[in-house]
């Protein structure tokens, strides 16, 4: 008798074991996927491309999209997954959705793995209030066509009917972004790149916008451009100085089988790594102008090289490469204080390849300053600096011989030439005094 009783409490255990462990497997997942939908502007326009980005421990079991329009659903999209990822990013294409100018309602329905349901899994019913906006933005340029010349910068305020993701300038297709300001209107500084001609660069400079919905405007912008001559030099390798080269920055070049390798190496390689560190560095700048006047350069000192001076190298008697000089050379004592060009915030310091020990300073939409071979860095990234505050040291680090400053002015991400920035007649009549006139 007391046997029976143990078995009868045994397996009553059992089962209260079995439905327990039953209860969870089947209730331990009760929410369904998260979800989340890019772009989510609330506009879309037939060239939309939804990205539908779910996550679930259980795994993503199916997902159907419809569109919702006086309460009907028409489904566009509807896929059962064969296998079951705790992650899936999904892309839903609009062009084929048969959509109707106006309002409606996107509605997703993501159901995970689990067995919740009785094996049907838990679904996550999402709906996002959406319009079809087929009109692409309207652009009215406000500014009179810029006169720039090459190597040099141009600025264009502008206006948009309507709320945009982007807007700004492309020139020869790269893309320069315009800044929002108070008044509504939009600001953008562009450069003429030194490699362009005055010819090829009027006839590649556009601008352009992007809705919400995705629409694009783009249209040529009138530009009066002009050339400009740069000095050009032949350079003899020596094997002292590709030794030199060699002993200083060979860790730029670790598997250079000899000096001459590496100073190539170093000259062509690293320095196109440098320009592209330079674009990025470019991106991170505030929406307004955060200097004011003209750029000053080194007090007391002498120009040693020029802005894109073009250098033929050649090793006995062989041209082996080349390479253009993107700023000012600029010597005074050794170890001299390198002030602030002008107000603005640090986006870099540190070391960068050819350049050495950097600094960076934004000065708001795009236009920067740049301190290169600089032998002390006195400030840190996220600084606010005023002009003429001190910031380095001079020196040479990095492909220099010799204690200089190299200073360099950027314009979205490009560098162009100074000159401009320091001449008070040029700033005023291309830059402050031309917004001043589009503002009125």
């Amino acid at each position: 008798m007391r046997k029976k009783s143990m078995f009868s409490t045994v397996l009553v255990l059992l089962v209260i074991a079995a439905l327990a462990a039953g209860g969870y497997t089947f209730f331990k997942d009760m929410d369904g996927p998260a979800v989340q939908v890019t772009p989510n502007t609330g506009r879309v326009s037939p060239a939309t491309v939804l990205q539908i980005h779910m996550n679930d421990p259980s795994g993503i079991r199916s997902l159907t999209v419809g569109i919702r329009k006086n309460n009907v659903l028409n489904v566009i999209f509807n896929r059962h997954f064969d296998e079951y990822l705790p992650e899936r990013v999904v892309d839903v294409p609009l062009k084929d959705s048969n959509l109707r100018e106006g309002a409606f309602d996107l509605e997703i329905r993501a159901t995970d793995g689990s067995l919740a349901g009785f094996g049907q899994g838990n679904t996550r019913t999402v709906q996002l209030p959406m319009r079809l906006d087929t009109q692409p933005p309207r652009i009215s340029v406000k500014t009179l066509p810029p006169n720039v010349r090459r190597g040099g910068s141009a600025v264009v305020r502008y206006t948009i009917d309507e709320d945009v993701s982007s807007s700004g300038v492309l020139v020869a297709g790269y893309f320069v972004p315009g800044f929002l300001q108070k008044d509504g209107s939009y600001l953008c500084f562009f450069p003429f790149p030194y490699t362009m001609t005055a010819r090829d660069f009027k006839n590649a400079v556009e601008i352009t916008a992007t809705d919400l919905a995705g629409n694009v405007t783009k249209s040529r912008l009138t530009v009066m451009a002009f050339e400009r001559n740069f000095k050009s030099d032949s350079l003899e390798l020596k094997d002292d100085f590709l030794l030199s080269v060699e002993n200083k920055l060979r860790a730029l070049a670790p598997n250079a089988a000899n000096p001459l390798e590496c100073y190539l190496y170093i000259n062509n390689q690293v320095r196109a790594a440098n320009v592209q560190t330079l674009r990025e560095i470019g991106k991170d700048t505030a929406a307004a102008m955060l200097w004011s006047g003209i750029f000053t350069r080194l007090p007391r000192s002498a120009a040693r090289a020029g802005f894109a001076d073009h250098r033929f190298f050649h090793y006995q008697g062989k041209l082996v490469g080349e390479s253009f000089h993107l700023g000012f050379d600029l010597a005074s004592v050794r170890n001299a204080d390198v002030p602030a060009a002008n107000s603005g915030r640090v986006v870099y310091t540190g070391e960068q390849g050819i350049y050495g020990n950097l600094v960076v300073i934004d000065h708001g939409l795009g236009l920067m300053s740049l301190y290169s071979h600089l032998s002390e860095i006195q400030v840190n990234k996220g600084d606010v600096v005023k002009k003429g505050q001190i910031i380095a040291r001079t020196g040479s680090t990095g492909l220099a011989f010799g204690d200089h400053l190299h200073f360099g002015i950027l314009v979205g991400g490009v560098e162009v030439t100074p000159l401009e920035w320091i001449d008070p007649k040029w700033v005023r009549d291309n830059i402050t005094g031309r917004l001043e006139a589009a503002a009125n």
